[in-house]
């Protein structure tokens, strides 16, 4: 009895513990199908379905050749190796193959990287081409992907280097265009998830997939043309080497429209090869990026604002004894000699500061150069010329400067009596070169511009608008100071130019400030200029030379340079003489 009892007990038992396993199971099955359904799903995806950023293609850089775009930065595909550790079945094959193929671009330790199992995703080979990847894709390595990047070519090596910039190995742009336009130039990215096979290849296109396509960057034609930056970087080295300055930058502009038709800077470098460059200073645009004091170029904006302010002109006169006295500071001009009672025109020809600052005097009460003369200068230099200020061109790096205004402390008349001759302020090329367009142009003000326009989906060249100008001076204004201008370079260096163009420009030489005080062995040579028929001037140029402990000066250093570029454009814009 008790046996049989304890018989059925134990089934009862027995019974009890399959139902409570069966529970248990139902139970489990229930967590993971019913409760945890969306986590093993996610779980699920998460190793099928990868998310592949579908990169936007970089937008290319022309310039022009005459009016036709042509190519100055282009893309070239290269081709990422990598490997997923957990799937490589013949890691021999793979380093052998890889290190032959890739060469130097194969990453040293393959066997390490092979080995890391904890690891899908372990790059081998970087930055080889179509055909290298081709070579390793037949060879059949299973566990082996490939990933297509982008990288710049510039087939034009060194041409305008500061002006293109470069794109760093992060994929960002840096320097000149590259990097002030770097958001038109990358696009936007686009998405795509999708289930994959080991080389990360989507197999299944479907309505779960994100598919979000990428908008590549914008093609940006510049208004560098080829064939005038070819000619003023030859003509900046030859004159580097014949004065043996080592520094220097020249622009030109069309006073037209404010396009930069060339821009360039010695020492230069190459931006294919810009992470074997030693000195980075050579990234900067001079042009743009280095305020300076400008010297007796700004003397054409003296007279440009008194000339437009009805206080002088060309042939009025002033009595010139070599030297001025500006409250307890003597100026005094660097040629003596030219005494006596003498005309504006005779003063720029031969640059005597003296003229200048009894300009700045005329401006005020005629005997000092008081708030009104200061105020009048400023609107002219700042407001006006706009020197001192951001220009907006479209390169990275863009310098302010300073000009002083009459309300600081420092803006007092000794301030204003040297800015009158261009010292005592801090500008940058691009602002005098603009502001010296208007002088070129008739009066009118255009801001600076490296953009000439944009290369639509169709391939066709679209044109940018010409921006609306100011017009800081009137257009008698403009006439009589560049007829100025060309009077003062005639008188002197006519023989040099082609017969029958017009034109005229302003020498300076200005000193370098080091450790607070002007320097007694260095100099900065610079020439302005245009070159044009009476009727329109075609160009500005200006040029800029300098280099440690080397004293130069604008007629006999720079100048050359101005002529050499000037001549050369004559012939190449097709410009009539006159006759």
């Amino acid at each position: 009895m008790k046996l049989e009892l304890q018989k059925g007990s134990r089934s009862k038992i027995l019974s009890g513990l399959v139902i409570i396993a069966m529970a248990v199971f139902v139970i489990r099955l229930f967590y993971l199908q019913i409760l945890q359904h969306n986590y093993y799903v996610d779980l699920a995806k998460g190793e099928q379905e990868k998310r592949l950023i579908v990169p936007a293609k970089r937008g290319l850089i022309y310039g022009l050749d005459g009016s036709t775009p042509i190519p100055l930065v282009m893309n070239q595909n290269v081709y990422t190796v990598f490997a997923d550790p957990k799937v490589v079945t013949d890691k021999s094959k793979i380093i052998d193959t890889v290190q032959k193929v890739a060469g130097g671009n194969a990453r040293s330790d393959l066997s390490g990287l092979l080995d890391k199992k904890d690891t899908r995703y372990q790059i081998l080979a970087t930055k080889l081409t179509r055909t290298q990847a081709d070579m390793i894709k037949a060879a059949n390595l299973s566990g082996v992907g490939f990933q297509e990047e982008s990288q710049r070519v510039y087939p034009e090596g060194s041409l305008a280097a500061q002006v293109l910039g470069f794109v760093s190995s992060d994929g960002v742009g840096k320097y000149g265009v590259e990097g002030e336009l770097d958001d038109d130039l990358s696009g936007k990215d686009g998405l795509l998830v999708s289930v994959t096979d080991v080389n990360d290849v989507p197999l299944t296109i479907g309505r779960d997939n994100i598919d979000i396509p990428a908008q590549n960057g914008k093609n940006i034609v510049l208004s560098i043309d080829r064939n005038i930056q070819s000619h003023i970087q030859q003509a900046l080295a030859d004159g580097l080497s014949r004065t043996g300055a080592t520094r220097g930058s020249v622009v030109v502009m069309n006073p037209q429209n404010g396009q930069v038709m060339a821009m360039a800077n010695l020492p230069s470098y190459d931006p294919s090869k810009y992470n074997q460059v030693e000195d980075i200073a050579v990234f900067n645009n001079g042009v743009v990026s280095t305020p300076y004091e400008p010297g007796s170029d700004v003397k054409t904006f003296t007279m440009a604002t008194g000339i437009d302010k009805g206080v002088v002109s060309a042939s009025d006169t002033y009595n010139n004894t070599d030297y001025i006295t500006v409250d307890d500071r003597t100026i005094t001009n660097a040629t003596l000699g030219h005494t006596g009672n003498i005309t504006f025109q005779y003063a720029l020809n031969w640059s005597l500061n003296t003229g200048f600052v009894t300009v700045a005097e005329r401006l005020g009460d005629g005997k000092s150069i008081n708030l009104q003369a200061r105020n009048t200068m400023y609107d002219y230099f700042y407001n006006r010329f706009k020197l001192g200020q951001l220009t907006g061109v479209e390169l990275s790096n863009e310098a302010e400067g300073t000009v002083i205004p009459p309300s600081d402390s420092q803006g007092n008349a000794v301030r204003y009596s040297n800015m009158a001759f261009g010292q005592g302020l801090d500008v940058t090329m691009v602002q005098v070169a603009s502001a010296f367009c208007s002088i070129a142009n008739g009066g009118n003000y255009y801001k600076p511009t490296v953009i000439a326009g944009t290369i639509d989906s169709s391939g066709k060249f679209v044109a940018t608008k010409t921006a609306v100008a100011s017009q800081p001076i009137s257009s008698t204004t403009a006439q009589q100071v560049r007829e100025m201008a060309h009077v003062a370079r005639s008188t002197f260096f006519s023989s040099v130019d082609k017969a029958g163009y017009y034109t005229g420009g302003k020498t300076g030489t200005s000193q370098v400030i080091k450790n607070g005080t002007y320097a007694s062995d260095e100099t900065i040579a610079t020439y302005l200029g245009f070159g044009g028929t009476v009727n329109e001037s075609k160009y500005v140029i200006m040029v800029q030379i300098s280099g440690d402990h080397k004293e130069l000066q604008g007629a006999r250093d720079a100048l050359p340079i101005f002529t050499d570029i000037s001549n050369w454009m004559l012939d190449y814009l097709k410009v009539q003489p006159k006759g």
